[in-house]
């Protein structure tokens, strides 16, 4: 049975959360994602999973020619009104890109959407037939080793005054149904998927890329003060969020 992961139903909520200016995407991922990417005007660069058009109109200010495609009809309607109207945007599934030109993109970037993708060997061989020889696919994931859903959570060493991160599971592959909105009234739920590592480079290889670079992002937040502060702030600071991946694709 496919699993619906779409986030089409919280459309509104995730597009109002996103543009806030404290939001892990705005102060960890876009100005690192930017940095990575060293756009050159004029280079056709495709957002897969690209939401509401948070980072399509970042990557278009920074001078690329911009597609997005996301399965959630919503979002794209999002990513429309608030977009400049230079950025392709479509809706579609990341494992079926049949509107989009094979051997068309200079670069391919998927932020915090494989991880809730569960045919992600499907929408890593469209990015190979979308992407020209020597493109790159640029790949943003919770970090698998340390964030993996309902296998993983904050602990509290009361004897060492140490916060720490307690992992139950990493090498088996796992879904997990996640409430999107946590406290609302009205439940959401999608899907996330744990793979661990070495099955992203796996799947990258079987379908033609090279691995080019690996990033480990840490959180920009601090807590408040108080006793567990400079621990807390230890932990964020040795315990990444995300894990980005850079990979070539073959001649």
């Amino acid at each position: 049975m496919v699993i619906n992961t779409s986030w089409n139903n919280v459309a509104d909520w995730y597009d109002e959360m996103l543009e806030g200016k404290e939001t892990y995407q705005s102060r960890v991922i876009l100005p690192n994602i930017l940095r990575v990417l060293e756009l050159k005007k004029g280079e056709c660069l495709l957002d897969l999973a690209c939401g509401q058009g948070f980072f399509s109109r970042e990557f278009e200010k920074a001078g690329a020619k911009v597609s997005g495609a996301d399965i959630s009809p919503r979002l794209i309607l999002c990513a429309k009104e608030n977009s400049p109207k230079g950025i392709d945007f479509r809706v579609g599934s990341a494992d079926k890109l049949d509107f989009f030109e094979s051997d068309f993109f200079d670069k391919v970037v998927i932020i915090l959407a494989l991880q809730n993708i569960e045919n992600i060997s499907g929408a890593i061989s469209e990015c190979r037939r979308v992407l020209k020889a020597k493109g790159k696919v640029y790949i943003v994931l919770n970090h698998p080793a340390f964030r993996i859903p309902k296998q993983s959570e904050w602990g509290w060493d009361n004897e060492k005054k140490v916060q720490y991160r307690r992992v139950d599971k990493y090498m088996s592959e796992s879904r997990a149904r996640i409430d999107m909105r946590p406290g609302a009234k009205e439940k959401e739920t999608t899907h996330a998927f744990h793979r661990p590592l070495q099955a992203y480079f796996k799947i990258l290889g079987k379908n033609g890329f090279s691995i080019t670079r690996l990033e480990e992002w840490i959180s920009h937040k601090e807590s408040e003060p108080g006793i567990r502060k400079e621990a807390e702030d230890t932990a964020r600071k040795e315990i990444p969020l995300f894990l980005f991946l850079e990979a070539e694709a073959g001649a």
